[in-house]
């Protein structure tokens, strides 16, 4: 005979209990392994740097003052941390590229929903889209530092265009999208145009939405990079530019480091939201076959 134990309010079955728990288990240790292999992968690759640093040493394939070691890049960020320019530097560079992120985000997504909402809007705006889509983006940045200076609107405006450009087109796609049959049965149970749009067709567009905003982060920083290698003095993209001039390898490879990993933190941040809101998710063959 089965055991019950009461939890949380209610008798819950031992053995149902017991199986929640070995699947907990079971999670921990996939994400554990997970994590370690990550943490893994990261190790090997500046141990692979430092052997192709070495290598280069002994064989002289091009010039060793052209790729530092990883250590001396760890020095020189230190010598910056220590000094307090570096933690001035991140921060410029990341309040650009929020800036520009999040203005871009949010007028790609105003204008994504009036494009789907208004056939007017949508006529108006795709043969304009469609002319300027194709101009790479930095092809704007001269045009920008000529219209609004060499201050941070012409830096911001680039980086929320480069921003823009891709969160429009996967918001469109993701409004466009969504199973008629879900409006129809919110329109069968009496739902008003508003709850439809905000319950429905939004919230299933998100996910779309959200995978648009990790797409468009990495253009954010490349063109954050690129926004302050003109006409800045200040910021990590000034750093690329000012250690190339002076031949400054290690302050170069630590900018670079730097912006790779604000990439990946901005990244992570948005993933783990991602993961909050859309817990009903899953992950076709990853969840269908264990590993």
């Amino acid at each position: 005979m089965r055991e019950n134990v009461f939890e949380n309010g209610q008798y819950v079955n031992e053995s149902e209990k017991s199986m929640r728990i070995i699947s907990i288990k079971s999670k921990l240790s996939k994400l554990n392994k997970s994590k370690c292999t990550q943490l893994f992968s990261l190790v090997l690759f500046f141990v692979i740097w430092q052997l192709i640093y070495k290598l280069n040493g002994e064989f002289q394939w091009f010039n060793p003052t052209f790729l530092p070691s990883p250590m001396s890049v760890y020095k020189t960020t230190v010598d910056y941390i220590i000094n307090g320019n570096l933690i001035y530097q991140v921060y410029v560079s990341v309040r650009r590229a929020l800036l520009g992120f999040v203005l871009g985000t949010l007028l790609a997504i105003v204008l994504g929903i009036l494009t789907c909402r208004s056939k007017l809007i949508d006529d108006m705006t795709n043969p304009i889209l469609s002319l300027i889509g194709p101009i790479p983006v930095y092809a704007f940045l001269p045009i920008f530092i000529i219209w609004f200076g060499i201050g941070e609107i012409s830096k911001i405006s680039l980086i929320a265009y480069a921003t823009f450009m891709p969160q429009l087109t996967y918001t469109v796609d993701g409004i466009r999208g969504v199973n008629s049959n879900w409006i129809r049965s919110a329109m069968s149970l009496g739902a008003s145009e508003y709850q439809i749009f905000t319950k429905v067709i939004f919230k299933s567009a998100l996910p779309n939405i959200f995978v648009g905003m990790r797409v468009s982060l990495a253009l954010t920083f490349s063109a954050l990079v690129v926004a302050e290698m003109m006409g800045a003095n200040e910021g990590l993209g000034f750093i690329i530019v000012y250690a190339r001039n002076w031949f400054k390898m290690g302050d170069m490879f630590m900018a670079v480091t730097i912006i790779g990993l604000l990439y990946t933190v901005f990244n992570y941040i948005l993933l783990e939201i991602e993961s909050v809101l859309f817990k009903w998710k899953k992950d076709g063959m990853k969840d269908a076959v264990e590993r």
